[in-house]
């Protein structure tokens, strides 16, 4: 790597945190080293890279002109050594993927292990976010593809897959419904229900159902995590609406149960594979995209 890098890596950590101090104990290089480099820089661009104020260090219009250049330089650096590593005909490389938290466990990381044990050269880097913001980091070049549901039309980026999930009630294995394949939403009215709330994107669905039904809930929980919802329904607190791909794990391991909710005013989400439209994309990444899309016709949604 050239030694710019280490500049970057400092100057990165140090907007990101707010502090030399901190950024000296996350990267494990001494303070003055980092303040050495940045006072360097500053001293070669003739102009000062942050504002230092009471409560940290705060980038100035010439460091966020910087910082944006820096961040576009490292992708653009990676970009170029994977591509010098596929003309030397090596199969490795490095994958940025973001995916919605609905995907942290299961599919993805068995996609990954099965491609490491094949390519254990071939690295990756999952970034777990909310669904808009995977739009966003494909979008902006910061990950090679993305994971997400329901995605917004956009000229810039491209569908390249995509799978329908169904939602329904999750209960636990013993409750009555559990033995049920189907139900309306109406089977809910004498059930306390742990419900999503924003910015989850089942929130809409949910309402339409209360909403359609004349059904008026009776919540005794919502939360903006899923995790947190799972966890609510495995220790008895109420039942819940979520996707299929929410609980598929849970459902696999007998922890929960998932009951298809079939009212005609719920339609199912799309999971989509989305890559933006002029991104060339490495021989690793699109490997691992061609995995992605081969599992996603596999598995059961």
């Amino acid at each position: 790597m050239f030694v710019f890098s280490r500049f970057t890596r400092y100057f990165e950590e140090v907007a990101r945190l707010g502090s030399i101090r901190k950024a000296s104990e996350r990267l494990n290089v001494s303070a003055s080293a980092i303040d050495r480099q940045i006072l360097r820089v500053e001293e070669e661009l003739g102009v000062a890279l942050f504002e230092r104020l009471p409560t940290g260090l705060r980038p100035t219009a010439a460091g966020e002109l910087l910082l944006n250049s820096t961040r576009q330089w490292t992708r653009e650096f990676e970009r170029l050594r994977v591509q010098i590593s596929d003309l030397l005909g090596l199969r490795r490389g490095h994958v940025r993927v973001a995916i919605i938290d609905a995907l942290s466990k299961g599919f993805v990381p068995r996609q990954i292990q099965a491609l490491r044990a094949e390519f254990p050269a071939i690295t990756f880097e999952l970034k777990v976010r909310d669904n808009v913001d995977v739009l966003a980091s494909v979008a902006d070049g910061d990950v090679d593809f993305g994971l997400m549901l329901n995605p917004q039309s956009s000229k810039d980026i491209a569908v390249r897959s995509h799978r329908e999930i169904y939602l329904g009630f999750v209960v636990p294995p013993g409750h009555n419904l559990a033995m049920r394949g189907s139900c309306r939403f109406s089977q809910c009215l004498n059930h306390a229900m742990v419900v999503p709330a924003e910015p989850l994107a089942l929130c809409e669905q949910v309402r339409a159902l209360e909403a359609t039904s004349s059904i008026r809930m009776t919540v005794a929980a919502a939360s903006d995590n899923i995790q947190m919802m799972k966890s609510l329904i495995i220790d008895g607190v109420g039942i819940g609406v979520l996707s299929l791909l929410d609980v598929m794990e849970e459902v696999r391991a007998g922890e929960l149960a998932f009951v298809t909710i079939t009212d005609a005013i719920l339609k199912p989400l799309t999971l989509a594979l989305c890559v933006a439209q002029a991104r060339q994309l490495s021989a690793a990444a699109n490997l691992f995209l061609a995995r992605i899309e081969e599992g996603l016709s596999q598995v059961e949604l």
